[in-house]
């Protein structure tokens, strides 16, 4: 059997300390294998959130093991933490953060334009993406001119744009309207299924989190239940 692109080793995340101090995690274990696509759900306050910026190496656990492809992350230096998530990872929020000003394409380009990347590439794998997204018409545009189903659609060419192993969406359609949010989630999973990208999806929506390999419900700070079958 193939080695978890994603293990997770009793995992642990406090907050503050003393009298104040908050276990936000309190001792998960997890894999997630190449290619799959997993929701984590939980109400406000179960640690969802928290467990997905682990996963994403956006913030360091108190104790316990995670490891990317077999590399105990804990070993990086920020260096190599930036380097990875900029080139591992893509990012898809229900907050859009993209610059309103800039065009699209620069919004898209951004994580390349970090790497280092020349302008003539950053310009040609950018229209690739936006191509890909069906909104290289829309490159020269700025971004405060688009409609919310189109900056999504932005930033999950931003996200792609590193061509990244693993996509974390974080509530990726809470800001858009039923309709538009299908057609996001089905550009989502058709990247899934399509390219084989890895789909970690924190949401609160039953019907999103349906459509994902496996279901992890998180409820204070643990796991409580998994469904759905490891790809």
């Amino acid at each position: 059997m193939a080695s978890p692109l994603i293990s997770v080793t009793n995992l642990h995340k406090t907050y503050g300390s003393g009298p104040n101090a908050f276990e936000a995690l309190k001792g998960l274990d997890l894999d997630i294998a190449e290619g799959e696509s997993i929701a984590i759900v939980g109400k406000s306050g179960s640690g969802k959130s928290t467990l997905m910026h682990l996963l994403a190496l956006l913030d360091r656990p108190t104790s316990g093991a995670i490891t990317l492809d077999g590399t105990d992350t804990s070993r990086l230096s920020a260096k190599q933490l930036n380097e990875t998530r900029n080139s591992a990872f893509g990012f898809v929020f229900q907050q859009f953060f993209l610059n309103a000003q800039a065009s699209v394409l620069d919004n898209v380009t951004l994580p390349l334009k970090i790497a280092g990347v020349s302008r003539r590439e950053r310009t040609a794998r950018g229209m690739a993406a936006l191509a890909q997204l069906e909104l290289d018409d829309k490159a020269g545009n700025k971004a405060n001119d688009l409609s919310g189903g189109q900056k999504q659609r932005v930033v999950i060419a931003r996200a792609l744009i590193n061509q990244p192993r693993v996509i974390f969406a974080d509530e990726p359609t809470g800001n858009l309207d039923t309709a538009t949010g299908a057609v996001v989630e089905d550009i989502l999973f058709d990247l899934n299924r399509r390219q084989g990208i890895n789909l970690v999806v924190v949401t609160h929506d039953e019907d999103l989190a349906s459509r994902c390999d496996r279901s992890i419900y998180i409820r204070d700070g643990l796991i409580a239940a998994h469904e759905g079958v490891a790809a």
